[in-house]
Order: C-alpha cells, then sequence, then structure tokens
C-alpha cells in the first residue's frame, strides 16, 4: 500500500513539485540574466559557445546518464545477470566513439559556425538529398530518445511513490516545467540544470548502492540466489549472446557517439582544450555509473524475485523506497536520488527537445521552407514545433509499447545510418556524394524493415546490417567513380592534421 511507502502521500508530492521548480528558478534565472542578448542560433542552441570544462562535463554526463541509464538498465541488470555487463563496456566505447571524430569535427565547427550536425553534411556534401535524409533520421532518433525519456519518467516516480502519483500526471508536469525553462534560456538553462542534475545523481545512485548492500545483502545473497534459481544468469553467454553482446557493444559506440544533442554539445564548447578535458572525466563515468547500476539490479534478484518484464521496469523505485524505510539518513538520501532521477530524465529529454528544435527551424525551415527568414523567427517555429512533437509522443508515453531497453535499441537501428557520411566525411575527400545518398537509403530501409520485422539474421541488430550495406555501397560507389568533390581549405587541412 501506498502508505507504507517512505515516499507515500503527500511526501512524494512534495519531493517532485519541489525539484520541478528548481528546475524552473534556473531557467528564469539563465533568461533574466540574457534576455538582452541578441536572439540567435548559436546563442540559443548552442549557449554562445561558451561552455566551460565543469559545466560541457555536466551537461554531457547528465545527458548521456539518463532514464534509460538508472530506470532501464537496472531492470535490465535484473533480467539478464551479469551478462550486462556489457553496459559498462559500450559506454566506455561511446567515449573512443567521440574521439574518432569530435576534435577535428569542432575544428570545422569553430570555422564554419555549425549549429547543427546537419550543417556539417550541408557543407561536406553540398547535397540537398543528403542534408535533408540526414535531418530526418536525426529527427525520428530524437523523437524516439524523447520518448524514452517521457516513459522513464513517469515510471520512475511511479516506482518510488508506490503509484500514488499516477504515471501520467508525472509526465504532464515535467513536461510542462521542461518546456517552460528551455523555451526562456535554450542552451544556457539546459546545461546548468544538468550541473545541478548531474551532482545529485551521483551521490544519489551511490547512496542506494550502499543501501542496497546494507539492508539487502549485496552481491553475495543475489549470486547466492541466482546460483539456485537462474543459473543461466551467473554463466558466460553461448554463440548467440556473444555475437548479441558485441553487435551491441558496435551499435552503441557509434550511434551514442553521433546523437545530435551529443554533437551540438561538442559545438558548444568554449575551446578544443575544454572539450577535451571534459572528455577525460566522462571516460570515467561509465564505473561509477551504469556500473552502479548493474550492481543495484543484480542485488535486486534477491530483493523481489519473480518480477514480470514490465514490473521489473519499477526495480530502481521499489528498492529506493525499501531503503528509504529503513532510517532518515537513507530517506535523504533516497529523496536525493529521486529528484536525480527525474533531473537525469528530464535534462536529457530537454537537451533533445532543444536539438529536435533546432534541426527543424534551421536544418528544414530555415534552410529550404522560408530561406530568408530571421535568425528570430527560426527559433520561434522550432519552438513551436518542438512543443507540437512533445505532445504526440505524450500521446504514446500514455501506454508505453515497449520496455525503456527496447526503446532504447530502436532508435538506434536508423539513426546509425547517418554514420558512413558524418564520420567518413571527416578523413575520405574523395567520398562519392550519390553513393553516400544511395547508402543512407538503402541502409535506412533495410535497417527500419529488418527492426520492424523482427529481422536478425546470425543474431546481429538490425540496424548493422542496414550499416554494413550502406557502408558497403559507400565505400565501392566512391571506389569506381574515384571522384574528388570537396577539400578541406588549407587552412582547415592544417588544422584537422594537428588536432
Amino acid at each position: 500500500m501506498s502508505e507504507d511507502l517512505a515516499f507515500g502521500g503527500w511526501s512524494g508530492i512534495l519531493i517532485m513539485a519541489a525539484y520541478g521548480l528548481i528546475m524552473l528558478g534556473i531557467g528564469v534565472v539563465t533568461y533574466l540574466r540574457n534576455k538582452n542578448i541578441k536572439a540567435s542560433n548559436a546563442n540559443y542552441y548552442l549557449g554562445g559557445k561558451g561552455l566551460g570544462v565543469m559545466v560541457l562535463f555536466f551537461t554531457f554526463y547528465a545527458t548521456q546518464y539518463s532514464g534509460n541509464t538508472i530506470i532501464g538498465y537496472a531492470p535490465q541488470g535484473y533480467r539478464l545477470g551479469f551478462m550486462w555487463l556489457q553496459s559498462v563496456t559500450f559506454m566506455i566505447l561511446v567515449i573512443v566513439g567521440y574521439m574518432i571524430f569530435a576534435p577535428r569535427l569542432y575544428a570545422l565547427s569553430k570555422k564554419y559556425n555549425f549549429v547543427t550536425p546537419t550543417d556539417w553534411l550541408n557543407k561536406r556534401f553540398k547535397n540537398k538529398g543528403i542534408t535533408i535524409l540526414g535531418a530526418f533520421l536525426m529527427l525520428y532518433g530524437l523523437g524516439n530518445y524523447l520518448l524514452e525519456q517521457l516513459v522513464a519518467v513517469g515510471q520512475g516516480v511511479s516506482g518510488l511513490t508506490g503509484n500514488t502519483i499516477p504515471y501520467q500526471y508525472v509526465v504532464i508536469f515535467f513536461i510542462l516545467i521542461m518546456l517552460t525553462y528551455s523555451w526562456l534560456g535554450g542552451m544556457k538553462s539546459v546545461a546548468y540544470t544538468d550541473t545541478m542534475q548531474g551532482v545529485a545523481l551521483l551521490f544519489g545512485v551511490f547512496i542506494l548502492l550502499i543501501g542496497s548492500i546494507t539492508y539487502f545483502g549485496g552481491l553475495p545473497a543475489a549470486t547466492d540466489y541466482m546460483e539456485a534459481f537462474a543459473p543461466e544468469k551467473l554463466g558466460v553467454p553461448d554463440l548467440s549472446g556473444s555475437v548479441g553482446w558485441f553487435s551491441m557493444l558496435f551499435l552503441v559506440t557509434i550511434g551514442a557517439a553521433i546523437y545530435p544533442h551529443a554533437i551540438q554539445r561538442i559545438f558548444s564548447a568554449k575551446s578544443e582544450k575544454t572539450l577535451k578535458n571534459s572528455m577525460v572525466g566522462m571516460a570515467w563515468m561509465p564505473f561509477v555509473t551504469t556500473g552502479v547500476v548493474l550492481l543495484v539490479g543484480i542485488i535486486g534478484m534477491n530483493v523481489f524475485p519473480g518480477l514480470g518484464t514490465m514490473e521489473s521496469e519499477q526495480l530502481v523505485g521499489m528498492m529506493a523506497n525499501g531503503i528509504a524505510s529503513e532510517n532518515l539518513f537513507f530517506y535523504w538520501a533516497m529523496v536525493l536520488l529521486f529528484g536525480g532521477i527525474i533531473a537525469a530524465i528530464i535534462s536529457t529529454a530537454d537537451s533533445v527537445l532543444l536539438s529536435f528544435s533546432s534541426v527543424v527551424s534551421r536544418d528544414l525551415y530555415g534552410r529550404y521552407i522560408n530561406p530568408k527568414s530571421t535568425e528570430e523567427k527560426q527559433i520561434k517555429v522550432g519552438k513551436i514545433v518542438g512543443i507540437i512533437a512533445t505532445f504526440l509522443l505524450l500521446y504514446i508515453a500514455w501506454n508505453p509499447p515497449a520496455t525503456l531497453f527496447d526503446i532504447f535499441v530502436l532508435k538506434f537501428e536508423v539513426l546509425i545510418q547517418i554514420a558512413p557520411a558524418f564520420i567518413l566525411g571527416l578523413y575520405w575527400k574523395k567520398l562519392h556524394t550519390k553513393s553516400v545518398f544511395v547508402g543512407m537509403v538503402v541502409g535506412t530501409i533495410v535497417a527500419a524493415t529488418f527492426t520492424f520485422a523482427g529481422l536478425e539474421p546470425l543474431g546481429v541488430l538490425s540496424g548493422l546490417w542496414g550499416l554494413a550495406i550502406n557502408t558497403i555501397i559507400v565505400v565501392i560507389g566512391s571506389l569506381l567513380l574515384q571522384k574528388e568533390e570537396f577539400y578541406f581549405d588549407e587552412e582547415l587541412e592544417s588544422v584537422s592534421e594537428a588536432v
């Protein structure tokens, strides 16, 4: 019963409201401090390209470790056991993915004043088909990711409050908070709220692990339970499981690194040194975040045995409630975790929404629909379309279509099809434009068809089949046609090589 739970009743409602109002307050203060600055795409969507190391690190962190990490990964650990150690591995590899292209792309963005990832595609290929298709693939990935966050915030708070606060009310409340401060302050509001959210999340997750070990027996009790009742969760995966493991690692390494909102954080860095220092800090975060969440999920097997797939989606909230009931210290620690989880989810949702709006306003409306529009008008169009898209996704989130992990994978299957154009385009001067466009189209069709038909030949994820065909078309087409279509100028060439 909800009244027996630590966060049941009015205490849960007050905690939720307090964190929402803090985020709103940060947005209002940011707006008041910057209201006299001229409205421009770079100022609104990239914070004037002046984010320092600390703010850039936390906006990367709070965006990367979102609702799917805290709320979604623990249940996945609960369902898979130690095989879900791959979550730590692929979060490490995401940083490797960034470093493949981030420094060089940053140099290009400074020279050519990029605001969105599509600006790079447009500059590199000067092809309407590639630019528009790339924009729509990004919008698909961003829309899917925003849906994931809307589902996560409802699942998280419902679990934490024992369903005292209805799922739908939670989602609506935080959508309104998010839309308000994002509308007012843009990237600066988002980045500053991310800093608060990241600190709360880190502290709360560690206290959750300590409480789980203290009151629920920790790993020894969990492994004893698995040995007795689910030995397959202790063992090494079979051949099929290993193929799935490595295909997931590859999918996330590339897919997460080319998140449009993550790329815009690259563009937002104050300097190349700032960007690299932030990435150094991010390299440690998989161990202290994803690794901790994995342990919580595994410990949960012994605490709440026999949960079904959708029931386990509320595991983190259920464990936090149990720990908070033990004593006053853990109660307030779980209050912080409660807010940190909500904040992490909203910090990703606001980043995704901001990026979604920028692609609509600059790449589609400003570049093709109304090229003569002012930047102020483009921003306004992006805000309005973003709000409409959010409420359309809210309709879907009202009754979640799948688990958070399923939604997490789905967005990568199609988004990853921009990778050959995006990454190879940085290093291969003779990349052929028409081959790139055909590869993107065919790869997208194959990935989408396989995904929605549930096809994973040889155990390899659908998106990777699309990416493989996409890359083959791009490489063979470029080698056969051997047409030089774009060169960096000498100044940029020297900058890129130095990087």
